[in-house]
Formats: structure tokens, sequence, C-alpha cells
């Protein structure tokens, strides 16, 4: 893929604001050589630190060694397997072995440098492992940097459902250097800009507006505005954070806008090995057809926007007609989200409103995913 040029070299910064635990989103191109001196003005009196990557994002984390002994840390780096199948017990439990191993103690950072698979299973290690450690965040795809780096929440899965097992757990930072976007595969990009437009339908007009005049750029990953693209989508996420950390208020789960579809096609679809972008673009789709469907929708307009906006990056707009509809339905009942089985969808209302709505009914739904038979 091709680098992404910002037009310059300084650094943008971004705060999630949660009193004593708050922390800086830094972004920025080229930033290998200030890593260590970031980390450690975060944690002055660390002696030891994990970096936590994958077999592709090994590369990125290697270099990142040299600061951080420059600034004083002794460090250990940890491998996993590439893919979703890392978030497993399996591989936690290795983790907790190479901590021991370092003699890591509250003090000793947790950094994961990838995709959201090292993110979420190095995050709830840290989250884990003698009661909590200090996380650093250093995402490498698009989809981690504009989302599931921010926010603090880590998992990993169970057989019977993605994310089952996780924690809050928030960063002591994030580290985001975009010249790592470079080594991302073209489709791997492009699953990352499902969550970016997301956050355009859910909070941003502008942003959605601009993705749409700069589609052909962003495609391709020649645009010079991706940067200030993926710091508007992080203070977006610091936003609503900072507002609804734990879930509580249900503003903070407009963040999961198609996901729930999404994560019952990455389940039920498994084989067909969707990226998670992909699986959250289709879900998108379903979700403003169901809320056209029902009712919700205000503005009719925003369907097929949305729609030709996907397509302009290349990205599905309808599950695979061999997914089985009840399979789909029941992952669908077992979502987070759900409550005692009924189902609960974020659905637009308009470009830049979306709400949770819970008076959906099974029938509904199996209309919406059923239409993909006939449009297949």
């Amino acid at each position: 893929m091709t680098p992404v040029s910002s037009g310059e070299s300084a650094e943008d910064r971004v705060t999630v604001r949660l009193g004593p635990r708050s922390y800086d989103i830094v972004l920025g191109r080229s930033m290998t050589a200030r890593f260590g001196l970031f980390v450690r003005e975060l944690l002055s009196q660390s002696q030891a630190a994990l970096l936590v990557a994958d077999e592709h994002t090994r590369k990125l984390a290697e270099p990142l060694t040299v600061p951080l002994e420059e600034a004083g840390f002794r460090t250990m780096l940890a491998v996993i397997p590439a893919g979703e199948q890392s978030k497993s017990l399996e591989q936690l439990a290795q983790l907790y072995d190479v901590l021991y191993e370092l003699k890591a103690d509250r003090r000793t950072p947790v950094i994961a440098v990838g995709g959201g698979v090292v993110g979420d299973l190095a995050g709830f290690a840290a989250a884990t492992y003698n009661r909590g450690l200090p996380l650093i965040m250093v995402p490498t795809s698009l989809l981690a940097m504009v989302d599931s780096s921010v926010g603090g929440k880590t998992a990993i899965n169970h057989p019977r459902g993605k994310n089952l097992i996780g924690a809050f757990h928030q960063p002591k930072g994030v580290w985001i250097d975009t010249d790592h976007l470079a080594t991302l595969p073209v489709r791997e990009y492009r699953s990352g800009l499902a969550e970016v437009i997301k956050y355009g339908v859910i909070r941003d007009p502008g942003l959605f507006e601009t993705l749409e005049r700069h589609a052909l750029a962003l495609r391709t990953g020649r645009a010079s505005i991706l940067p200030s693209i993926i710091a508007r989508c992080c203070r977006i996420k610091a936003e609503v954070v900072e507002q609804d950390e734990y879930e509580e208020t249900g503003l903070r789960a407009i963040l999961n806008y198609g996901h729930t579809f999404g994560h019952a096609f990455e389940i039920v679809g498994a084989a067909d090995h969707w990226l998670h972008g992909e699986a959250v673009a289709a879900g998108m789709m379903c979700a403003v057809r169901l809320a056209q469907r029902i009712g919700y929708l205000e503005d009719d307009s925003l369907l097929a926007r949305q729609e030709q906006l996907l397509q302009a990056f290349e990205l599905p707009i309808r599950p695979l007609p061999h997914w089985d509809v009840e399979a789909l339905l029941a992952a669908m009942q077992r979502d987070k989200k759900a409550t005692a089985g009924r189902l609960r969808f974020i659905l637009p209302r308009c470009l830049g409103e979306v709400g949770l709505v819970d008076h959906v009914s099974l029938a509904e739904v199996r209309q919406v995913l059923c239409e993909r038979r006939a449009a297949s």
C-alpha cells in the first residue's frame, strides 16, 4: 500500500479526559526514535517492558525496542500468531508466562503493537496480570487507530461468542504513527475505512461529507487528508468514552453501529474469512435497512449515500447468501447488547444521529437478512 502523506511531521494530540486516568493519543509520522521518551514520561519508575506483536507486526515492534532500551527499559517481545484465533485463553496463558519470565511488576507496561487482535489480547493480559499492568497502545492498522486502541475495551473470544471474556482497562497512552499504514494490505486498509464511515453516520455529518468528496483518494491510500480524518475519529471516540466509559448511560453503545449484525456475520460466516470492517460494513447496511423498515429512519437518502460510500471503498453491503438466517439470528440473540434474548440495535435516524432501539421483532430482522437473497 502507498504510504500516507500528511504534508507535515508535526504531532497531533487528542486527550481522553477521564480524571486521574486521562491519557493522550499522540498522532504523527516517523516517530519511532521518540517512543522511548514517550513511555518513560508516562512511567518514570518502570524498569521493564513487554511488547506484544503478531507475525505481521513483529517488524514494526522490533525497532521500538531500541528507543525503549535507550530510555532505560529492559524489553522482551512476545509474538503471537496472526488472526482472530489468537484472542484465546491459550494465547493469554502464554503471555502470562512471558510476563512471569520478565519478572513483571505492577509498573511493567504491556505495549500492544498491532491491530485489533493484538490490542484486545495484550490489553486483557495487562488488565488481569497482577490485577492490572500499565498498557500502551501502538495501533498499526487503520481500524485499530480510529477505534479499538482508544477507550479501554479489552477482550478475548470464547468458542460460544466473540469478546465474551473481557475487561475495561484504559491505556496510559496511545501512539499512532501513520507511517505504519504503509505496511497494510489494501484489503485491511479498506476494512478500516468502514469504521471511519461509522463515525460520520453516528456523530459527524461533516466527516461523512469529507469521505464522500475524497473517496477515490482515500480508497487508494493516497489522501493527504487521512491523518486529520484519523485524528477526528479519535476525538469522536474520546468524547463518547468520556461521557460513558463503562456503557452505563447507553451513549457508548452508539459506537457499535453495524456491530450486532457484523459480529453475527463474523461468527456464522467464519469460514468465509471476512475481516472485521467488512462485516461491520455489511452490518451497517442491514442496520439502515432495518431502520427504514420499522419507520425509524427519517432521512431515506442516508441509505443510498451510505451504500454508495461503502461501494466506493469496495466494501460488502450485504451478508453472503449461503449464510443460514436462523443461525445469524441466534448469534444476534447472544450479542452483549441483547437483554434476555431480546434484540437491541443501534439504528440511524438521520446522518449524524443514531439511537438504541429495543422494540425490533425477530420477524423484521429476518426480513432484512432475507433481502440479500433477492439482491444476490
